[in-house]
């Protein structure tokens, strides 16, 4: 039984989909500030990791099995989507090195404190933050959906699965660093050399996708 949970992590599906999910997910922005700073107050951590994974997984769920529709498609539909996720992979990477470059003045907005929240509170603002969240939709829906056409059947099935993976893994170590580690976590100069590695993590995604998409 356990090596049909096992067969799917062993594919190359997989490994593409969790990088892909990882180098998205680490960008800093207003779902990974909300788990953070719950996370240094320690305030509903789990319950807000919790529901960020759930919707971090419906949204990928709902673009790789909802896009893998698509493949009826001509091609040149499935290039420009391609296309267009590469545009915006290398401009969230230039994003995130502007303000690398930019220097530890750029990242003090992570420090603010949050307000004591009741759960139902924490609940709606981990939902806010995912769903509600431009930056996230598109990196679930269009982004993570699209590069799973490449993969074919089940393939992106298996890319989806490294995806929904990926934001596990993320979610749950950001939410153990912020509540084990505190005010280490909010030192400008940690997120600046974050934002550094999001750069090249997410461009190199990028030139993958391109190489990808000129080779078919």
């Amino acid at each position: 039984m356990s090596s049909l949970f096992l067969a799917p992590a062993l594919t190359p599906a997989f490994s593409a989909g969790l990088l892909l999910s990882l180098s998205l997910i680490v960008a800093i922005g207003p779902q990974n500030a909300h788990v953070l700073r719950m996370g240094l107050r320690g305030q509903h951590v789990g319950l807000t990791v919790a529901v960020s994974i759930a919707s971090d997984v419906a949204l990928i769920a709902l673009g790789v099995l909802g896009l893998s529709q698509l493949g009826g498609l001509p091609r040149w539909v499935q290039a420009a989507m391609v296309c267009g996720g590469v545009v915006f992979l290398l401009i969230y990477g230039w994003k995130a090195w502007g303000r690398f470059r930019a220097g530890s003045a750029a990242h003090q907005a992570v420090a603010e404190p949050v307000a004591a929240m009741s759960r139902q509170q924490a609940v709606g603002a981990a939902l806010a933050v995912a769903w509600l969240n431009p930056h996230a939709l598109v990196e679930t829906l269009v982004l993570i959906g699209t590069a799973s056409l490449a993969w074919g059947s089940p393939g992106n099935t298996f890319f989806g699965m490294g995806a929904a993976t990926g934001s596990v893994v993320w979610f749950v170590g950001l939410g153990l660093c912020a509540l084990w580690l505190g005010q280490r976590l909010q030192s400008p100069a940690l997120w600046r050399a974050l934002d550094g590695l999001v750069a090249l993590m997410v461009w190199g995604t990028a030139a993958a996708l391109g190489w990808g998409l000129l080779s078919n």
